[in-house]
């Protein structure tokens, strides 16, 4: 009998490959006699490599070396090679519904993510707005698992360390070592689109409060994008207590680890609110244009945590990136700095 091996593929964006992580580690240890090998870009391997014995990595420089149409049959023929039985497709986009085919024609067992588009539609429409729940990523990928014959229960999974988290004395020592009583909060303030930012002026509000509330604490600023280069060393040489990551830490599996030490992260509905859930930490989520009914609320945190005010408008997108319709984001500029600093101390105090 042909040894079981599974292919899953997800490209997209690091939060959406993030979330999949609780469920191939549910799957890998559900069916330890079953392979599987994820696909995706390079940034994806931290996640995956030690995750579970029967769980391997494979990047794919779509940029590259795999562009385009050629490009992607040399991917296929090479992924033949690796004498998958299975393949999952947890993206279902262009270039994973044309792999998708390609298998399709070899006779392999495929399935695909089901993306629920018109509920999708619905939930953020300006007319007739439908406001439901919709089933979260980690039940569509679960459903996609089932369908190929490996249906598993999903409520094991805490973190990718162990209850004492990452090894800290793999870090720089300007990290250090967590005090006894030390609190350490992580707060990432930016995201892809302005619809899922709130506003600068207003976070460095909310650092300043917790400073002042928490004179000993420590804060950590994770993201290396422009606005966080040009925010960070601001707000660093105003409060001491804070700490630019970027400067420190070289890539995901150091952030991780550090993630893993925090008492709680704040985070937009971006990929360090997923990263930080893949640790074990709780989240104090903020939403705007975006909204935790459409089911990217990050891997076992309390929706409790998330701040946020009704408005008719909200959601208004999916992702945040579609223009606000009043024009100045009010579903961010309404949510008071104080009430992000409640939903903190209720942690840090609990």
């Amino acid at each position: 009998m042909k040894h079981q091996h599974i292919l899953v593929i997800r490209f997209s964006a690091m939060g959406d490959v993030a979330m999949t992580v609780p469920i191939v580690w549910a799957v890998a240890h559900q069916y330890p006699d079953v392979r599987i090998t994820v696909l995706s870009r390079a940034f994806a391997r931290p996640f995956f490599e030690n995750l579970a014995p029967n769980v391997n990595f494979m990047e794919a420089d779509l940029k590259g070396e795999y562009h385009g149409i050629k490009g992607l049959n040399s991917l296929y023929r090479r992924l033949t090679a690796k004498q998958f039985t299975h393949v999952a497709d947890l993206h279902s986009v262009l270039r994973s519904k044309y792999l998708r085919m390609r298998f399709n024609m070899g006779h392999f067992k495929v399935q695909h993510i089901d993306k629920h588009r018109k509920m999708r539609r619905q939930l953020v429409s300006k007319e007739n707005k439908i406001r439901q729940q919709l089933p979260t990523s980690f039940e569509n990928y679960v459903e996609v698992f089932a369908k190929l014959g490996f249906p598993i229960a999903t409520n094991n999974f805490k973190s990718i360390f162990t209850a004492e988290g990452g090894n800290l004395h793999c870090l720089p020592e300007q990290i250090g070592m967590k005090g006894e009583n030390e609190k350490w909060i992580g707060i990432a303030p930016f995201a892809a689109h302005k619809g899922k930012i709130y506003p600068k002026e207003q976070m460095h509000e909310v650092v300043r409060l917790l400073t002042e509330k928490y004179p000993k604490v420590r804060i950590f600023l994770f993201g290396r994008g422009k606005e966080e280069e040009e925010t960070f060393p601001k707000w660093s040489q105003e409060m001491p207590q804070c700490t630019c990551v970027s400067w420190h830490l070289d890539g995901i599996e150091q952030e991780l680890i550090l993630m893993s030490h925090l008492d709680v992260m704040l985070s937009m509905d971006s990929a360090n609110m997923h990263m930080a859930s893949l640790t074990g930490t709780p989240v104090v989520s903020v939403w705007g244009a975006t909204h935790p009914m459409a089911g990217f609320m990050g891997w076992n945190q309390n929706e409790k945590n998330a701040v946020q005010i009704d408005m008719d408008c909200r959601p208004c997108s999916i992702y945040g990136q579609k223009p606000c319709i009043h024009g100045d984001y009010r579903c961010m500029t309404g949510i008071k700095p104080e009430m992000i600093v409640e939903k903190i101390s209720a942690i840090l105090e609990k």
